[in-house]
């Protein structure tokens, strides 16, 4: 279904337009990401410029939404399907600019580096999978690379199940014990990290269901 929906994208006009613009809405949230992070460790990321980009992506969305309801009610032939999958994809894509942003609002709070301590190992290895997560999700959207967008879908499983561990200890204080402004922080931040790639994750299911599935498992195709 994406790459029937991509050729659509790539035919000019507003639907193009709509489309480039979403994906700028990407590398923007993925460099908000990246920044909020740097500003979390203290490694010199500018948290009013993420403030700034957040309003940008607020913009970003409006003009899609615009661009979209034009083309519905102007074109000769308007493809229902592609306006609310593009609809959909920006919502998500504006949700991790949101989450960027309770990042950079976490870093702002800290005198000092972020650490997780006996956690941190961890942490930043979650860093890490979302972080690749945004450049395979570009490619995904832009080629309609259905085994990219698998991958996302996979890692954000260990994501969610090494967040959810994590969460568990801090609660039950067998992680972070005695340091209740280190968990909280702590607890915050897998919160925020989880989110993010879950909304990543919703978007790459595009790529590989129907609209009526999108944010949901893949249905698998009977043989």
């Amino acid at each position: 279904m994406w790459k029937d929906i991509l050729t659509l994208f790539r035919g000019g006009g507003l639907v193009q337009e709509a489309f480039e613009e979403s994906l700028q809405m990407l590398e923007t949230s993925h460099g908000m990401f990246t920044d909020a992070v740097a500003a979390l460790h203290k490694e010199g990321a500018l948290v009013d410029d993420i403030y700034k980009r957040d309003r940008t992506l607020n913009k970003f969305e409006r003009q899609v939404r615009r661009k979209i309801v034009t083309h519905l009610s102007v074109s000769s032939t308007p493809d229902v399907n592609m306006g609310l999958v593009i609809t959909a994809i920006v919502i998500d894509i504006e949700r991790i600019g949101d989450y960027a942003k309770n990042i950079s609002e976490l870093a702002v709070g800290l005198e000092e580096p972020f650490d997780a301590m006996e956690l941190d190992m961890e942490v930043r290895h979650l860093e890490r999978l979302v972080d690749g997560n945004f450049a395979d999700l570009l490619v995904a959207l832009e080629e309609s690379d259905e085994d990219r967008a698998r991958r996302i879908l996979k890692q954000h499983k260990e994501v969610s199940e090494t967040v959810e561990k994590h969460l568990k200890a801090l609660r039950e204080g067998t992680a972070l014990a005695g340091d209740s402004g280190r968990a909280t922080t702590t607890a915050l931040y897998l919160r925020y990290l989880k989110r993010m790639s879950a909304h990543l994750k919703n978007v790459a299911t595009s790529v590989v269901n129907p609209y009526h599935r999108i944010g949901y498992r893949e249905k698998k195709r009977k043989s």
